[in-house]
């Protein structure tokens, strides 16, 4: 039916939309209760770990297999459509095979956090990694039929390749192939939120591309040298790839040096919030650990923090602040920092540096183990590692194995013996989280000067102020005001001599 001409909508038109509109200002019954079981699932979850805003947005986008038009034979990684890569792993040992086998899963978890399919992983044991094409000659065409007949489109070596290295391999396998520094950059590219972190991830990303600038084809084609009369053009004859491969590299130098005044300059207002927490003398304790260990988790069961918590590896990089308190009263600070994995990049170490200042400012540090990991003595070393390259390695040292309701008591007895004074902690049960804290106040520097002070009524402030940030031994109310005897610091006692009375 023809639409009127004048440009109403004619009355059973608008009749549908009327529907249409009540409908959705008064929902059904069903619509109702989806609603409210929706909301109180939030609730639930909000118990435990916060809000979780992040989780969503980090979950908005899937990838879908099966989908693919793309023709087999394009293999430059910047002419590919996004998709869901599938990747063969494969690695160069010359220790034990377990230990081989381990740094071969965690290469495969941070393949699939990537955003990857792994296929198959393989292994060869030889003393060194051959200096052309990583795994022996052999071995690369038995890669290539693995990769041929799985479908890869993808080789992840389990350690960093040099240049000639990658470029050998790929002729070889006929496919794309990274590193698992690269894999790791791509993941902190991914998760990196904050502009600080993107600024560090984006300069550890170029420092690790500027030694692999190359070309491809004709067009980019690199200085031709010897005898290349006969091909048209003279001896040491520069092509058009030279000369853009030496713009590209002069453009990298400048964006890295324009990143490093930027890291620099957010460092005054770290350094600002520093000194507002050393002026009121508020001590700091700084969460480190390996990655998926469940340091976010445990900062949300100690402070409610409702900060971002995913089963995925590095699912945290930007520094969380909160606030705690010891069991006996005490304020303190504490911070989650970002986590650490086997063989992690040289350039984030440099790039992340002054993220990692937190665990070299810090009273203590809370080392987070995963209690669940096969293989936990390489995560203590490994994180002990990286926090002594920030110079933290002399600051006080409580071990946390969490997940500990994961483990079983005999787990549990071996892992004590390799750490005989840790804490077995659950962020998701809430075990040995009252025992952590008592261990945090023990360590976290106690005022020592004692003061006998006289606080008027109408200085509330101050009684509120010493429970708060110090030690109150004994308090009496009088009539002249509060009585109070307490244990502070020499600068605060300093501060309230006006109302230092004499000790009765």
């Amino acid at each position: 039916m023809a639409a009127p001409q004048d440009g109403t909508v004619d009355g059973e038109g608008a009749g549908r939309a009327t529907d249409r509109i009540l409908a959705w200002a008064q929902p059904s019954e069903a619509l109702l209760a989806e609603r409210a079981q929706a909301l109180q699932a939030s609730v639930a979850d909000g118990d435990r770990d916060g809000e979780q805003l992040d989780r969503a947005d980090r979950a908005a986008l899937r990838r879908v297999d099966g989908l693919r038009t793309e023709l087999e034979d394009v293999t430059e990684v910047e002419y590919r459509e996004l998709r869901l890569e599938n990747v063969v792993l494969v690695g160069v040992h010359s220790g034990s095979v377990e230990d081989a086998e381990q740094s071969l899963r965690e290469l495969a978890a941070l393949a699939e956090t990537a955003g990857a399919s792994v296929l198959a992983g393989l292994l060869q044991r030889r003393p060194n990694p051959d200096p052309a094409t990583y795994v022996g000659r052999g071995k690369a065409e038995e890669l290539a039929d693995v990769v041929k007949e799985l479908g890869a489109d993808t080789v992840i070596a389990d350690s960093e390749l040099a240049p000639s290295q990658r470029r050998a391999l790929e002729d070889k396998v006929k496919v794309k192939v990274i590193d698992r520094t690269a894999v790791i950059l791509d993941i902190f590219s991914q998760h990196a939120k904050s502009r600080e972190g993107k600024a560090q991830v984006e300069l550890a990303q170029l420092e690790y591309l500027l030694p692999r600038l190359r070309g491809w084809g004709e067009s980019m084609s690199r200085q031709a040298g010897g005898q290349v009369g006969g091909q048209g053009a003279g001896m040491g004859s520069r092509g058009p790839g030279e000369t853009k491969i030496e713009l590209d590299r002069r453009r990298i130098h400048t964006r890295m040096a324009r990143l490093r005044r930027q890291i620099k300059g957010f460092a005054p207002a770290r350094q600002a919030k520093r000194a507002n927490r050393d002026r009121f003398e508020v001590p700091g304790v700084a969460i480190a650990g390996y990655t998926n260990a469940g340091k976010s988790s445990l900062l949300n069961r100690i402070t409610g923090a409702g900060v971002l918590v995913e089963n995925a590896l590095f699912a945290t990089l930007d520094t969380s602040v909160r606030r705690a308190r010891t069991p006996d009263g005490r304020e303190f600070t504490i911070a989650d920092t970002v986590g650490f994995v086997r063989n992690l990049p040289h350039q984030l170490v440099e790039a992340f540096r002054s993220t990692l200042e937190e665990v070299a400012e810090s009273e203590v540090v809370v080392h987070v183990v995963d209690a669940s990991h096969p293989d936990p003595a390489a995560q203590l070393q490994t994180v002990r590692d990286v926090i002594g390259e920030t110079g933290a390695r002399d600051i006080p040292e409580v071990v946390v194995f969490n997940k500990s309701d994961l483990v079983d008591d005999g787990t549990r007895l071996v892992l004590r013996g390799l750490q005989p004074d840790a804490v077995f902690a659950s962020a998701r049960t809430g075990e040995g989280v009252d025992e952590l804290l008592g261990r945090i106040a023990a360590l976290l520097p106690r005022p020592s000067v004692p003061v006998s002070l006289l606080v008027p009524y109408d200085r509330g402030d101050v009684v509120a102020d010493l429970h708060d940030r110090f030690e109150v031994v004994q308090e009496d109310y009088v009539e002249a005001g509060t009585r109070i005897d307490a244990m502070v610091t020499e600068a605060e006692a300093g501060r309230l001599r006006d109302f230092v009375v004499d000790a009765a």
